[in-house]
């Protein structure tokens, strides 16, 4: 029991846990700093537009209330996070891939016969199919 707890330990204080924690608050955070921006902003602006308020947009049928208002204030509440958590990922990458050089191409290790044009060695001195002998420059 002693060695599931020194486990458990080491994976919570580990940066990737923490990472994951931080990130997970920040997103509740940010989700409702969008519910209410849909809520109290742009959910009356467009119910002017309309003259109704979304959130009172509510289908009665056999005595059961359907809010499609809501649901359609929640499908824009989560287009709003998607579309914003989509922009912050691309800024990441993109800082990311800053300071990173691009890996220099390998060495070739084939080179091509000039006589039969059969491909061999880098570093052979006599080609195995038509058994010209190389010059080293080549």
């Amino acid at each position: 029991m002693k060695k599931f707890f020194e486990e458990f330990k080491a994976f919570a204080i580990k940066g990737n846990a923490m990472d994951l924690a931080v990130g997970m608050m920040v997103g509740a955070a940010f989700t409702a700093i969008v519910t209410s921006l849909v809520n109290n902003i742009i959910s009356p602006l467009i119910g002017l537009l309309v003259k109704v308020d979304f959130s009172d947009l509510v289908w009665t049928i056999d005595g059961v209330d359907v809010q499609y208002g809501a649901f359609i204030m929640a499908v824009l509440n989560f287009v709003i996070v998607a579309f914003v958590l989509f922009i912050v990922v691309k800024a990441l990458n993109q800082l990311k891939s800053i300071g990173k050089k691009e890996d220099a191409p390998p060495a070739p290790t084939t080179k091509l016969c000039p006589y039969c044009r059969s491909e061999i060695a880098i570093d052979a001195v006599r080609c195995p199919n038509c058994t010209s002998t190389l010059d080293i420059d080549k």
